[in-house]
């Protein structure tokens, strides 16, 4: 074993050994394990947030009753977060069967309604709605003036394709306009009511506001009563319960997010009692364990056996694998299958225990560990922040005032896994074995294929969130992660292609029509990619995109020998960073009103605007408290597990402004550690990709060459990108620019950027080149 290596497990190890500390110093926890309401017939009783310990729930937020014949039935109250009953949100209404609608003064008799479409009338004009268009006399709306090229493009094809191919688009009440999906009101906002199609119909529903009143047949939404007989599930705020009624009894257990206490006591009605349940590490899925251990074990065995059998091999044969390379597949797909059900298991509410998600985390990085090969200095480092980040979001749950918190730690620990396998899988393809003694290697037009491949579902991805999610991702996902990760992957072919022209090809006629065959998928990537992001309205990744593109051009410019034209994209950087002073400069007052440049002016004055602003100044005040040795004097040892306090307030604080929170933690000498480590993976990644260019230019042959330089040209992009993620986070925490919205590598708690693009960028530089490079 290398000293690197010996290096890396003794500070893993403490890290590790760490967060079992933080577990073992957590304060004691209680929360309701069964919240149980008993209720005589003909008797009500009005719950919140301090009965029902119920996160994101107001004091008054629901109403439980029985009629005279003991029926059990919930009612939700006015100007509050909706519960949802067995995944049916309440103040909505199946439209089948009804007969009239009403928001505000404005009442419409129903001529048809069923699952597919829902006809209305004022005696007016008649209207007709399917779930994607609407219809006014027969006729669809036009286009909102407002309304960007995606949503023209999907009316457009909504109104062109029969109803089972249509991209379902709610129907708006209220506003001024009738354009689009809008029914326009006169003094009503838009928004007051919408209709919308989902899985069992057409539904209609009522702002969780209340703004205006809506009333289907008669009954205001805003007040719905739904009856619990057969309900399972019930979430108030942000707290599911599991449901179960027996006579004048009702259970609710709650499985996902629920608040915690530091003693088991709580100021009650009589009609309700707790079971009090205390937080125990090891108390969770045995599913779940299961994986988590038989992992761990299948990853020891054959580090055990490493010390005892080395890898057999003689001159004849030199490329043989050990005996026990067999073990190290078995390690790898059980570590996946663990990481998986750990995932699933989160999914449906049964967390795992604290110390099997810590055991999972341990063994994802001993994964990387006891496989053959060389981590280089990226993997050290970068391990040693996946266990940093692992700690930061473990001390960061166990003193929180819900359990929700701890979610984080779980999500992360069951992607890195997951990751780390499926990375450990693919540096044991790329081995020397029996039938491959010089290593397993992509023919140029598998990789080709694989790209492809990996755009067409990025595209998908990318597709689906303009149609239907945000800024924030689509399906619990961002498929810009993936996107960043094809992009380099696309553009680092075709530059490793360009360099392997032949010495005339600059002085033959056409070099800007074959460049722009060459550079055809990255830029058509591109621009689909920006485009998306456009639609979305989140411009933060084009940030990066500008940013990689200029390191890509100036690792293109270093590699063909232009030193002009690296010098001038050098000084183009530096002019560049002139910007942030040139914009402090000029002040707030000249940037155009809008979402950005709104963010521009809560930069440049955050003091000029109470609300906005404060995100800002909460996170400066947090790091100035930390000052150079975190909060306690000791960079954070001595309150670790203990909880973090009110900084915990801090919007975005497990993911944006998780720097301010470990500054404040572990102070600024914590950070410079955590800068050095993160200088370190940069470090290895860029002289992975010189230690590659410099192969490609002693390479025999057109194929181990292209190889090279794509490894190259792939590190090179992989490395700009994070780079970038690293710029922007720390930038936004200490002030330097505004706030972009991008998570910070490693220490965030970004499952998708964790799982789609660092932990393949690691396994592209982790695995070995073949003998013929």
């Amino acid at each position: 074993m290398s000293r690197a290596r010996i290096a890396t497990v003794a500070l893993a190890g403490l890290l590790l050994a760490l967060q079992l500390l933080a577990i073992v110093r957590a304060p004691q926890a209680w929360q309701p394990g069964a919240v149980t309401v008993r209720l005589a017939a003909g008797t009500e009783l009005t719950l919140g947030r301090a009965e029902l310990a119920a996160v994101g729930a107001q004091a008054r937020h629901l109403r439980l009753a029985r009629d005279a014949a003991g029926r059990w039935s919930v009612r939700m109250l006015p100007d509050v977060r909706p519960p949802v009953l067995d995944d049916v949100r309440m103040g909505s209404v199946t439209v089948a069967g009804l007969r009239t609608i009403q928001v505000g003064a404005a009442v419409w008799r129903v001529t048809q309604a069923d699952a597919h479409a829902l006809a209305f009338s004022d005696g007016v004009r008649h209207w007709r709605y399917d779930g994607a268009t609407l219809y006014r006399d027969g006729a669809a709306l036009p286009a909102c003036a407002d309304a960007p090229l995606a949503r023209r493009a999907v009316a457009l094809w909504n109104r062109s394709v029969p109803r089972a191919l249509t991209v379902p688009r709610p129907l708006q009440f209220g506003g001024n306009l009738y354009c689009d999906n809008r029914l326009g009101l006169a003094a009503i906002a838009t928004g007051a009511a919408t209709l919308a199609r989902v899985a069992n119909g057409l539904r209609l529903n009522a702002p969780a506001d209340g703004s205006a009143a809506v009333l289907a047949d008669g009954a205001d939404l805003r007040t719905q009563a739904l009856p619990l007989a057969g309900a399972r599930d019930l979430k108030v705020g942000a707290t599911r319960y599991r449901l179960s009624l027996a006579g004048d009894v009702l259970t609710l257990v709650p499985h996902h997010r629920v608040a915690q206490f530091s003693v088991p006591e709580a100021n009650l009605p009589a009609q309700v009692s707790w079971r009090w349940q205390a937080r125990t590490p090891w108390q969770g899925s045995a599913l779940a364990w299961a994986g988590a251990l038989a992992a761990t074990a299948a990853l020891l065995v054959p580090w055990l056996l490493a010390a005892r059998l080395p890898a057999r091999g003689n001159i004849l044969r030199p490329g043989r694998q050990a005996p026990h390379a067999a073990l190290h597949w078995l390690a790898a797909a059980l570590l996946l299958t663990a990481g998986m059900a750990a995932l699933v298991l989160q999914r449906q509410g049964q967390a795992p225990a604290l110390l099997c998600s810590w055991l999972l985390g341990a063994a994802a990085l001993g994964a990387w560990l006891v496989a053959c090969g060389r981590l280089g200095l990226a993997g050290h480092a970068a391990l040693l922040l996946c266990a940093s980040g692992l700690l930061a979001q473990l001390d960061m749950g166990l003193g929180a005032p819900d359990s929700g918190w701890l979610r984080y730690f779980h999500k992360t620990a069951a992607l890195l896994a997951v990751g780390s396998a499926a990375a450990l899988l693919w540096r044991l393809w790329c081995l020397p074995c029996l039938q491959c003694p010089h290593g397993r290697v992509l023919a140029q037009r598998h990789v080709e294929h694989l790209l492809a491949a990996l755009a067409a579902g990025a595209l998908a991805l990318l597709a689906a969130q303009v149609l239907w999610g945000d800024e924030t991702g689509v399906f619990d996902l961002q498929p810009v992660e993936l996107a960043k990760l094809v992009l380099a992957g696309l553009t680092a072919h075709c530059l490793a292609l360009r360099l392997g022209w032949s010495a005339d090809g600059a002085t033959r006629p056409g070099l800007g029509a074959r460049w722009l065959h060459l550079l055809a998928p990255a830029l058509l990537f591109l621009s689909l990619l920006a485009l998306a992001l456009v639609q979305v309205d989140d411009y933060s990744p084009l940030i990066l995109l500008l940013l990689w593109a200029g390191a890509m051009a100036l690792a293109y410019a270093l590699a063909a020998g232009r030193r002009w034209s690296a010098a001038l994209l050098a000084s183009v950087a530096l002019a560049g960073s002139a910007a942030v002073p040139a914009l402090h400069a000029a002040g707030a007052e000249r940037l155009p009103a809008s979402f950005y440049g709104d963010r521009f002016q809560v930069w440049l004055a955050p003091g000029l605007h109470p609300h906005t602003g404060q995100q800002l100044l909460q996170g400066g005040s947090a790091i100035v408290q930390g000052g150079w040795l975190g909060t306690d004097g000791m960079l954070g040892l001595r309150t670790l597990g203990t909880g973090a306090g009110a900084v915990l307030a801090l919007p975005a604080v497990q993911d944006d402004f998780a720097p301010a929170l470990f500054l404040h933690r572990h102070g600024l000498l914590g950070g410079l550690l955590l800068w050095c480590a993160q200088a370190a993976v940069l470090a290895g990644l860029v002289g992975a990709a010189m230690a590659a260019a410099r192969s490609a230019t002693t390479a025999r042959g057109f194929r181990p060459a292209w190889r090279a330089r794509l490894r190259a040209f792939l590190l090179c992009g992989g490395a700009a990108f994070l780079a970038g993620h690293l710029l922007l986070s720390w930038g936004t925490n200490l002030a330097i620019v505004p706030v972009m919205g991008q998570p910070m590598s490693f220490l965030s708690a970004g499952g998708s950027h964790l799982l789609f693009f660092l932990l393949p960028l690691l396994g592209i530089h982790a695995a070995p080149p073949s003998k013929q490079e």
